[in-house]
């Protein structure tokens, strides 16, 4: 089946997230196959992503459940707009179901704001869904919070944030590229603004200096007018001195 661009782009967004908090510890697959019953290769399922807790990250084309372990955490992005699929949601349930995982998590894109997240915990060998409030519910298995909000410039998808708030999202490539270019260009504005400051205070401390200069010129010049003025005094009284001595 084909997959659409919105799709395609919000899968390896969730992918990303994935991986950036679960590797390397947790094993991270994205639309590959899972297949769980070895007595028959019809037996399988292709999540949109997985993730199997406490298994190091390692390449794999085929999933084998008997040889890798059951994933604890599947994830489905329904896009019907887009992307038809190859299996019925009902179907897929039940491979689910079979399969073992422990949360599985759906998320569907054309669905009204509340009903897009939907999942389910294994609970006595059954998928039970969960209540969820308001796009956002933890991800018991990863503990991590799922929240639905924008995604790579899509208005909606599903994220992963490290607090219950959904604050704290895990930021994708695209994402953490961005950042990374912001906090550049914040670098190169604060080294900027450290050269200013600096050229600043030197010419701060240039006009200071010549400041300085000026008034010790300017006291310099009126010691010696002052000098000049006593000296002249000194000849003036020396010669109405003479003179009165000349009288007499």
């Amino acid at each position: 089946m084909g997959q659409g661009r919105r799709h395609r782009h919000l899968c390896e967004a969730l992918y990303q997230m994935l991986r950036a908090v679960c590797v390397p510890d947790h094993t991270v697959g994205a639309d590959q196959f899972v297949y769980f019953d070895a007595a028959n290769p019809k037996r399988c399922l292709a999540p949109d992503a997985f993730v199997t807790v406490g298994v190091v990250d390692h390449d794999f084309d085929s999933y084998l459940v008997w040889e890798e372990g059951t994933p604890d955490v599947a994830f489905e992005v329904l896009s019907p707009s887009d992307t038809p699929e190859r299996w019925t949601f009902a179907e897929k349930l039940r491979r689910y179901r079979a399969l073992g995982v422990r949360e599985l998590v759906t998320f569907h894109v054309d669905a009204p704001s509340g009903e897009r997240l939907r999942i389910w915990d294994r609970l006595e060998h059954d998928l039970v869904e969960r209540v969820v409030a308001e796009d956002r519910s933890p991800c018991v298995n990863l503990g991590l919070t799922l929240v639905v909000g924008p995604v790579d410039g899509y208005p909606v998808g599903l994220r992963l944030s490290r607090d219950p708030e959904g604050a704290d999202l895990v930021e994708t490539d695209k994402e953490g590229r961005f950042a990374e270019a912001r906090a550049r260009e914040a670098a190169v504005l604060a080294r900027q603004a450290e050269t200013t400051a600096r050229m600043q205070a030197e010419t701060a401390r240039m006009q200071a200096e010549a400041a300085r200069t000026q008034a010790e010129t300017a006291r310099t010049q009126a010691e010696a007018a002052r000098t000049q003025a006593e000296a002249r005094v000194a000849e003036l009284e020396r010669k109405l001195a003479a003179r009165g001595r000349k009288r007499d």
